[in-house]
């Protein structure tokens, strides 16, 4: 079966269970998805009961989409992604970004948790994604490509809509809340990345680091949607501190700053 018969079904399955066709779909990151608690009249649908829809095996991932109202906007959010290092395909990671835009969703607006690989940077901070790195190497769009789903060769230099990235740094001046701006560099994980790794990563330009979003993003972009990327920077990365990394500080962190997460996303809805 090919991938625009897979999209069509899962797509199909949902509008039949959805009461509303959503304008907004949200990818929440690692300890990130209490974002789709505020969500009203939440409608959730688990993941495994999609057809061809992977199952989230992370820690911190719920697996399951949840629909409704959020600020005014039908939203439709991942409550838990899956990632390359789960052994998913890059077109199974970027299915659900696939069936969004099939659903008729054109806003994404993708978070993830991410390793600060700017030393100015703390645990905690909110970064606006102005642009990545792809350093796993590999690319959801590589083989036959489907001219239904998007063009053989998409241009990548407004990833990140600038649009966006200007009405998300005015919604953050607006509630006061200071917000860093930068490049996500996207390695393939499930090791943490070495300290001179993270050496290598700071001298082409990166600014933080995750195994996440990139791959949604380029699929996004293939299918002509709009692109809001928010990293929260869960902990400094390797050789920065001298400590070990865990995800059970990835997840602390994100816990900490949840109520500042959620009234930033919830104020970016409502400005768009």
């Amino acid at each position: 079966m090919d991938l625009y018969t897979k999209i069509n079904e899962a797509s199909k399955y949902l509008k039949l269970k959805l009461k509303d066709v959503p304008t907004v779909g949200l990818v929440l990151g690692s300890g990130l998805g209490v974002l789709a608690d505020d969500i009203q009249e939440p409608q959730s649908i688990p993941y495994n009961e999609i057809p061809h829809f992977p199952i989230s095996t992370v820690a911190g991932h719920a697996g399951e989409l949840v629909f409704g109202r959020l600020k005014g906007k039908l939203v439709l959010a991942m409550k838990g992604r899956f990632h390359y290092y789960e052994g998913y395909s890059m077109e199974e990671v970027t299915f659900p970004i696939r069936v969004m835009k099939e659903l008729g969703i054109n806003t994404v607006i993708v978070t993830n948790a991410a390793g600060g690989a700017n030393r100015s940077f703390t645990p905690g901070d909110l970064m606006i994604i102005e642009d990545h790195i792809n350093f796993a190497f590999d690319n959801p769009l590589m083989g036959r490509n489907d001219e239904r789903l998007g063009v053989r060769f998409p241009d990548m230099s407004n990833a990140y809509d600038k649009e966006l990235i200007k009405l998300a740094e005015a919604v953050a001046s607006n509630i006061g809340l200071k917000v860093q701006k930068g490049v996500y560099t996207f390695f393939s994980g499930p090791t943490y990345e070495t300290p001179a790794e993270i050496k290598m990563a700071e001298v082409l330009g990166s600014d933080a680091v995750g195994m996440s979003t990139v791959p949604e993003v380029m699929a996004a972009v293939h299918g002509k949607m709009r692109v809001l990327g928010i990293s929260c920077i869960s902990n400094m990365a390797a050789g920065i501190l001298p400590q070990p990394l865990s995800h059970e500080e990835v997840i602390e962190t994100t816990q900490r700053v949840k109520e500042q997460f959620k009234t930033y996303i919830k104020e970016i809805l409502k400005n768009l």
